[in-house]
């Protein structure tokens, strides 16, 4: 019959925006705002279109209040959670606690480069996910992590297949001095005294050593990773990542005790994370990129 198929194909999204409702919400309370194809792309990465994700996005919309927002710009939709969102996506229990956590409707409706730099770190999430070297939902975004100068706040913290963690830095239009001492900050933090007083059976730890070096203390401080963006009016990320390599050199323990590398969304979308698209900072000029797996371990 005719429209047979059409309403088939309806019916069909109607079920999967259902069953995924849940996972949509959690990852826009998780990453603070995503396009429909972002979304396709880390839940439902064998859809060949964005029906399944917008029938979800529409129902949240239908809620009352509202569970999530979205804004048009350029011909496309962003969405985030709204707050009635975000205390539903915490209520589940599957939403990692965080202070401060906002919608991410200043940051879709931005005007600035605010939108894109939130747009590129969910691009790095997919790529990282596609990729199977960390699953979407093992993310955290500007979790504030302690030191004498004041709190460091990376744009991410990952968690690894492999059980170890990374933060992430992305680029778009900061300056050298400002991607600088986001690193001293990252010096800062390694390097912090450690906090409360140890008992008989361990000694005292810092942050650092608390959140990520495991019970034995087994594992380095995390990599630095650094993704450099496109951005209107900017120089190109190759050009930018370069320049960024000659400078970063200079800073105190990168090399020895901080691993510091770098990539450019264009070749981590296309490649992944697993395959030789990161530079290491203080190898020297001409090295080869190394997959993930293969980043020196900080001292």
């Amino acid at each position: 019959m005719p429209g047979e198929a059409s309403r088939a194909r309806k019916t069909a999204a109607a079920k999967a925006g259902a069953d995924i409702r849940g996972e949509v919400l959690l990852t826009l309370a998780q990453l603070r705002l995503a396009t429909p194809r972002q979304l396709k792309a880390m839940l439902l990465p064998h859809q060949q279109d964005t029906d399944h994700v917008r029938r979800a996005l529409r129902n949240l919309l239908a809620e009352s209040p509202a569970l999530v927002g979205r804004t048009h710009r350029a011909q496309q939709s962003y969405w985030y959670c709204t707050p009635a969102g975000l205390a539903e996506a915490a209520a589940s229990g599957d939403l990692a606690p965080r202070a401060g956590r906002t919608t991410g409707k200043r940051i879709a409706a931005s005007k600035t480069g605010l939108r894109g730099h939130g747009l590129a770190l969910v691009d790095t999430v997919v790529a990282f996910h596609q990729a199977e070297a960390a699953d979407c939902a093992d993310w955290q975004v500007e979790v504030a992590h302690p030191t004498p100068a004041g709190n460091l706040v990376p744009d991410g913290v990952v968690l690894l297949n492999n059980g170890s963690s990374a933060f992430m830095e992305i680029d778009r239009t900061m300056s050298y001095a400002r991607l600088l001492a986001k690193l001293e900050r990252y010096d800062a933090y390694r390097n912090a005294p450690p906090s409360g007083r140890g008992n008989a059976a361990r000694a005292p730890r810092s942050h650092w050593q608390e959140t990520y070096a495991g019970p034995s203390l087994d594992r380095p401080f995390p990599p630095v990773l650094f993704v450099f963006a496109p951005a209107p009016r900017r120089a190109a990320p190759a050009t930018r990542e370069t320049v960024f390599h000659q400078r970063a050199q200079h800073v105190h323990s990168v090399n020895y005790r901080i691993i510091v590398a770098t990539t450019t969304l264009a070749q981590l979308t296309q490649h992944g994370p697993g395959k030789p698209v990161w530079s290491v900072v203080g190898r020297g000029a001409g090295e080869e990129r190394c997959p993930l797996g293969a980043l020196p371990k900080a001292r």
